[in-house]
């Protein structure tokens, strides 16, 4: 019989997510990794990048709704509701799509306006709401009791942190299948399902997972001090999808002892890794996913590596923010400095 995942659990191991991928085979686009020599360069080590940027609906965040809302569906949902910075819901909005469920998102009332379209776009209901995960959560709950939808949590959802996993197990394949070997696997954290995915997938690998999370919202390093998940003050940065202030109790449950390191980048790198994976390796990210890139250069450069493998997010990236950043504009980019390491508790 298959197990069934419970929330609040931290239970769940690679077993889930190589089934995840079994049962996701066939219903997403197998990402290509790609090698730029550019990125290699400036690395010093070899640079694998998941270009989950070109995964339906723009992210790898399509993954674990797909497996959360068909396991809803199938229990006869009335219909979904899901807070999210903007890649969860859109995502949402396309599995729920695909069962003729009804959806309702909350948003933060400063969404990235590429985002809440693509939502629109996709059948769901787009409700904007403060910036603070809190503020998003409160507004469901009041849904939740409104309309008797079920919550997809982006977080505390198991189906959902699995379903991230299968990308970083791709990833691994996919290295090895070209006769690489990986030294480590950075990925973005923004509430924490894709860290926590992650370190699932590398279980027994011998492969560091490194997190990168921008220097101006370190929800996941300022839980490692704590010894448990934080709210912490959400400042202003461009990598919109890392903007939850707090840490998801199920990914901290998964990652906080498995994962190595986890990289802050500011806001400067974040913008100049943008910058380098457009002009040099010609894929268009959002920042959230150049977060990743920035960190790997600097992991490279301070670890004695050879291959890492590099999680690009997501692609839902507003146009003039590209602009900006390719012109340099600091006005619209802002541009603290580096990255700090913070060691895994």
């Amino acid at each position: 019989m298959e197990k069934t995942l419970t929330p609040g659990s931290p239970s769940l191991t690679r077993d889930d997510v190589d089934r995840a991928v079994r049962v996701l085979a066939g219903r997403l686009r197998r990402t290509p990794v790609v090698r730029c020599e550019a990125l290699d360069a400036l690395a010093g080590a070899r640079l694998w990048l998941k270009a989950e940027n070109l995964q339906r609906g723009g992210s790898f965040k399509v993954r674990g709704a797909l497996l959360a809302v068909e396991r809803l569906a199938a229990a006869g949902s009335r219909g979904v509701l899901a807070q999210s910075t903007g890649n969860h819901a859109i995502a949402v909005a396309l599995a729920a799509a695909g069962h003729r469920l009804p959806t309702v998102v909350v948003l933060p009332s400063d969404a990235a306006p590429a985002k809440v379209r693509r939502i629109r776009q996709a059948g769901a209901e787009a409700v904007l709401a403060g910036t603070t995960v809190a503020e998003r959560v409160a507004v469901v709950e009041e849904l939740r009791e409104r309309y008797g939808y079920d919550v997809v949590d982006p977080y505390q959802n198991p189906h959902v942190v699995a379903g991230q996993g299968s990308a970083t197990a791709e990833l691994l394949h996919q290295v090895t299948a070209q006769g690489g070997r990986l030294d480590a696997v950075v990925v973005p954290i923004g509430g924490g399902s894709a860290v926590a995915g992650a370190c699932l997938a590398a279980a027994g690998e011998d492969v560091a997972v490194v997190g990168a999370e921008p220097e101006n919202v370190p929800a996941f390093t300022a839980a490692l001090r704590a010894g448990g998940p934080v709210t912490v003050p959400a400042r202003h940065t461009i990598a919109d999808g890392l903007r939850p202030d707090r840490i998801g109790a199920l990914p901290f449950a998964l990652a906080h002892a498995a994962v190595s390191t986890v990289l802050t980048v500011g806001e400067d790198a974040i913008a100049e890794a943008l910058r380098h994976t457009l002009l040099q390796a010609r894929l268009v990210v959002e920042p959230a996913a150049a977060t990743a890139v920035a960190a790997a250069v600097a992991y490279a450069s301070t670890h004695r590596v050879t291959d890492v493998g590099v999680l690009l997010s997501g692609g839902n990236v507003e146009p003039d923010l590209v602009a900006a950043v390719l012109a340099d504009r600091p006005e619209t980019a802002v541009r603290p400095s580096g990255c700090d390491g913070a060691p895994a508790a």
